[in-house]
């Protein structure tokens, strides 16, 4: 922000007349106490630290469910996809506690600064502490890994349903283990890419987070660093939406050819699934969509453009999508609480309940119609 009014003064200076400029040469001690005097806006702490207690919360009591499901459903087919969704709210659990420590760390330290020295972080600085970069390295890792769990339950539920056979082959609990191993060290891996020169993080605006530098100063190798982070993320939604679009269409076809009520009861299992599954790539979705466009956006005209016009646009764009994915971690456990059999059941009945109500009153009313009609029909013999 000092950058910009000192910019502006500036360009206002050169566009003034010569007889202006002895004026405008006064006002440097003038700018400097409104400078020194102006902030960056910021978020309230109470809020911040309200949204990161009912976020525990939430994860905390989605991840209870889970494991007790699991313990129910050990040796059976749900047991792969119950690992998954209890290592997914784990991880979303984790991902919301430790960045979010950091950004409240970050915020005290920095108003601690204005209060004390009359300064603020800025964003995209080239100095770079160790707790930015641990913290540019968790929003990568915690960014990555539940949209990869999400994904690898959407396929091992399509394969589930489209060849319950060769899953009950393939799938094992040691083998769904090692699968969440390897979909951690990869998401661990792109986020140390960093640590070797591949890429870098730096704080962003307003200073309270670090991310991937996407602003000032980008380079070709955090260019690459991010369409790597957008790519890999963009491809998890994407194969998602195909599985889960597929194991949807296997089940309602399904549901239209059943023959017996046991195929029912297990059908229905599944369908519990596929609509968690839904809900958890709508949610991903809205959620992480905007901060890997914008950030994708922003590194690209950063690097391929010298004069970055919209720049202070984008700075709040990339505010905005950060925000909307720490959503992510907060609304995933409701998809776990709200979208389970037994809530749906009630949902089901309590909807069948007041369209039968609705339709037996409507029977009623047209008979009752009915009857009033004819007796107010007049018999023509009486009249003669």
């Amino acid at each position: 922000m000092l950058a910009m009014q000192h910019s502006n003064s500036s360009g206002i200076s050169a566009l003034l007349p010569l007889s202006n400029h002895t004026a405008v040469a006064k006002e440097p001690k003038m700018e400097a106490v409104v400078a020194k005097n102006t902030t960056q806006p910021r978020s309230d702490p109470t809020a911040a630290g309200l949204t990161m207690t009912l976020g525990i919360i939430f994860n905390v009591v989605a991840l209870i469910i889970l494991v007790k499901a699991y313990n129910r459903f050990r040796r059976r087919t749900k047991a792969s996809f119950l690992l998954f969704a209890s290592c997914l709210v784990a991880t979303d659990l984790a991902g919301h506690v430790i960045p979010g420590s950091l950004v409240l760390s970050r915020y005290s330290t920095s108003t601690e600064a204005e209060a004390g020295l009359g300064s603020t972080f800025q964003d995209n600085s080239t100095d770079q502490d160790a707790s930015c970069l641990f913290l540019g390295g968790c929003m990568v890792f915690f960014g990555l890994c539940p949209l990869f769990l999400g994904c690898a339950m959407a396929a091992e539920r399509c394969l589930g349903i489209t060849s319950p056979l060769l899953h009950a082959r393939l799938v094992t609990t040691a083998r769904t283990k090692m699968a969440l191993i390897l979909i951690w060290l990869l998401a661990l891996c792109v986020a140390l890419l960093p640590f070797i020169s591949l890429g870098d993080y730096t704080s962003q605006f307003p200073g309270t987070w670090c991310f991937i530098r996407v602003m000032e100063g980008t380079k070709a190798t955090d260019l690459a660093f991010m369409i790597l982070f957008s790519g890999l993320a963009l491809s998890s939604l994407a194969l998602a939406f195909v599985c889960n679009t597929i194991s949807g269409i296997t089940l309602v076809r399904a549901r239209l050819k059943r023959s017996c009520s046991q195929r029912y009861t297990t059908r229905s299992h599944d369908t519990e699934m596929v609509v968690q599954l839904v809900g958890i790539m709508v949610t991903s979705s809205i959620c992480w969509s905007p901060l890997l466009i914008f950030g994708l956006i922003s590194a690209i005209r950063s690097y391929t453009s010298s004069t970055f016009s919209d720049k202070e646009t984008y700075k709040h764009l990339m505010m905005t999508g950060v925000r909307m994915a720490t959503c992510n971690q907060i609304l995933d456990p409701w998809v776990y609480i709200l979208l389970r059999r037994a809530i749906l059941r009630k949902i089901y009945r309590i909807t069948k309940k007041q369209a039968s109500f609705k339709g037996s009153t409507l029977r009623r009313w047209e008979f009752g119609s009915f009857q009033n009609s004819e007796k107010n029909k007049v018999d023509p013999k009486s009249f003669k």
